[in-house]
């Protein structure tokens, strides 16, 4: 048991940190010889410990430094070979050859010629393997760009340049922290439980009799809440391995995964309420309790994991929910929402572990914590029919619009306020000869939530719950009930050719070349907006930030706005399919064309992502994405616009 929780640990460890390191960092720069002739500079910096192989060496040996070089569509030719420095060359035992490498730094030089005075930026992609003395990372690649004086940018629909070395986005922390803030409080619920709360005064009993002295019950108690933790980010390290960091993201659009996990919450739901409850197996359980009554350092682990075991009836549906929630954010989404459950799980146990006297402030157990179940099992049902409708705007079948969404949504809630209220009884409650306070309280506030909800069904933006229901555009009545919303209008108070009316009516291209050719026709600068169709920031940011008076007045007069959805399912001809040069996949959807785009130009592949363009494709300013500061984002686009006019 103890070399398989170091093994476990080992993959945590590789899957926080392995995908994130990377010991060569790469720069470029331009020598210019004449008009039409340059050298082409990429310099590679080394970290210490660290050696980059050369260009030329033999098959069979570690893989060589690469360049390739974009000129398909541009008029120069490559003069002779790529060049490099002298390095260091060694007799390698292993391979059984002479293999050239570099240490600290490597310059590579490519002369080109341009065949006219039309001179572009170039691209190129370096495929590159480092190695130290113990370990090689797999081969990897970057794509380089060399800025060449006075040079014409390329049009995006052929090879975008981004101009001046845009700032990479911020990567939203935020998005990490309401996960684990989220799972923190998903895994206090889950203490309110029949199978979890009852345990607390069993785990205080073991504790009393195993620890001897007062110190040694805190030591014990906090390896016990450690345990716990452990456990549980293991499973969140499990899920992330299996599907990879980058898949967890991309999965979550997928429509397959948006239907199974519906399902799921369905069935997590319907347990909850009393319909049958998941269990583990009881043998599973058996053996666990007899590990955990041997002592020691390795009984209390077992006794964290027959808490786990014994619990999971109850845990298992909010654990679930918790990751599939946490899958569709990517990354390393699913530790995060792990620990934050795992820690509301352990913090309690172990106080109460460390403190016994502490029990007698705790509450009876009783028929309410069979409630607390209830409240969970509906919630449960309300969000299943979230990833319902992210597989519905995937395909874009208009089944789940936004008025049907909301009606379903007013049901739950208010089947719920009516449980809370006593007027509903299910199977496992208790005789209720009256409700509590709390209980009323509660009641209340829900029937609040769902009286809010239903003005909705109208036409009401319902910014509380922003990002949740489809967009108000995907309804039966996008103009509101009798067409009472007003439109952005041109100049000639009609839609352009390709454009249509967006989030907050607002004229909106799918079109890149027709978004571009418009902004032209009318001066203005463009606001790309990488974006998809089951984004929950993305509708976030359209309902809380674009509906602000300010930012709403910028986007409608002062800029022209494309909207490139990643996870648009719609196949491009034949013809216009291809295979990615930065991933190697082939791109087969519209989706797939924008999302290629995004990822081989900005270097990110995460929704929603903004970029204010010229009419040559080159960036006015830093990249921006999911950002709830309507102030910032105001004076965001404020400076995009300003640099377009200079």
């Amino acid at each position: 048991m103890k070399n398989t929780i170091i093994a476990f640990m080992v993959l945590f460890s590789s899957c926080v940190f392995g995908q994130m390191y990377n010991p060569v960092k790469w720069s470029t720069s331009v020598e210019k010889i004449s008009e039409t002739e340059f050298i082409l500079k990429a310099e590679a910096t080394i970290q210490s410990g660290w050696h980059l192989y050369g260009q030329y060496i033999e098959e069979g040996g570690p893989s060589p430094t690469l360049f390739t070089f974009d000129n398909s569509k541009k008029p120069f030719e490559l003069i002779d070979k790529t060049t490099e420095e002298k390095g260091h060359e060694v007799m390698d035992k292993i391979f059984n050859m002479k293999i050239k490498y570099f240490e600290d730094k490597a310059l590579f030089c490519q002369k080109v010629k341009f065949n006219s005075n039309d001179v572009f930026d170039i691209t190129a992609e370096v495929e590159f393997m480092v190695c130290d003395d113990k370990n090689c990372l797999p081969p990897a690649s970057e794509e380089l760009v060399f800025k060449l004086p006075n040079a014409k940018k390329t049009p995006l629909a052929e090879t975008p340049v981004v101009k001046d070395a845009p700032e990479k986005p911020k990567k939203d922390s935020r998005g990490l922290v309401s996960i684990f803030i989220i799972a923190f409080l998903s895994g206090f619920a889950a203490l309110l439980t029949p199978c979890v709360f009852p345990m607390i005064p069993m785990t205080v009993s073991f504790f009393t009799k195993q620890s001897k002295t007062k110190a040694a019950g805190i030591r014990n108690a906090l390896i016990y809440g450690l345990s716990i933790i452990i456990i549980y980010v293991l499973l969140g390290s499990i899920v992330t391995a299996f599907f990879g960091a980058d898949s967890l993201n991309a999965l979550s659009t997928n429509v397959w995964f948006n239907i199974i996990f519906f399902i799921l919450l369905v069935v997590f739901a319907c347990s909850f309420l009393g319909a049958f409850e998941i269990m583990l197996p009881n043998s599973l359980a058996n053996k666990v309790d007899s590990q955990a009554d041997k002592g020691g350092l390795i009984g209390i682990f077992f006794m964290a994991l027959a808490l786990a075991i014994v619990s999971f009836s109850c845990t298992g549906p909010i654990v679930g929910t918790l990751l599939v929630e946490a899958a569709s954010k990517g990354g390393i989404a699913p530790i995060v929402g792990m620990l934050g459950f795992s820690t509301a799980i352990a913090l309690p146990f172990s106080l109460f572990a460390a403190f016994p006297g502490w029990l007698n402030a705790l509450p009876k157990s009783g028929g309410w914590l069979n409630t607390v179940k209830v409240v969970l099992g509906f919630l449960e049902l309300a969000l299943a029919f979230k990833f319902l409708s992210n597989a519905d705007l995937v395909l874009q079948l208009h089944w789940l619009e936004r008025e049907v969404f909301l009606a379903i949504w007013i049901a739950v809630f208010g089947v719920l306020a009516f449980y809370l209220l006593g007027k509903i009884t299910l199977p496992h409650d208790s005789p209720l000869n009256h409700i509590s306070v709390g209980r009323l309280s509660f009641g209340l506030i829900v029937l609040t939530f769902t009286i809010y909800l239903i003005p909705g069904l109208w036409g009401a933006p319902l910014k509380i719950i922003s990002g949740f229901p489809p967009p108000m555009h995907y309804s039966e009545s996008p103009d509101g009930v009798g067409g009472s919303k007003v439109h952005a209008e041109t100049s000639n108070n009609s839609l352009p050719e390709g454009a249509e009316y967006g989030p907050q009516n607002i004229i909106t291209f799918h079109d890149y070349e027709k978004g571009m050719q418009y902004a032209k026709k009318i001066e203005k600068p463009v606001l790309l907006d990488f974006t998809g169709y089951a984004c929950v920031n993305c509708r976030k940011m359209e309902e809380l930030v674009w509906s602000n008076p300010k930012v709403l007045g910028v986007l409608i007069n002062d800029l022209v706005l494309i909207s490139l959805y990643v996870d648009d399912k719609k196949e491009l001809p034949e013809t216009e399919q291809y295979v990615s040069e930065t991933t190697g996949k082939k791109i087969k959807t519209i989706g797939n064309k924008w999302s290629d785009l995004q990822i081989k130009t900005y270097k990110a592949n995460a929704q929603p992502f903004y970029v204010i363009v010229d009419h040559n494709s080159a960036s006015l300013t830093e990249t921006s994405a999911y950002n709830p500061d309507i102030e910032e984002y105001y004076n965001w686009l404020q400076s995009g616009i300003k640099n377009f006019k200079k």
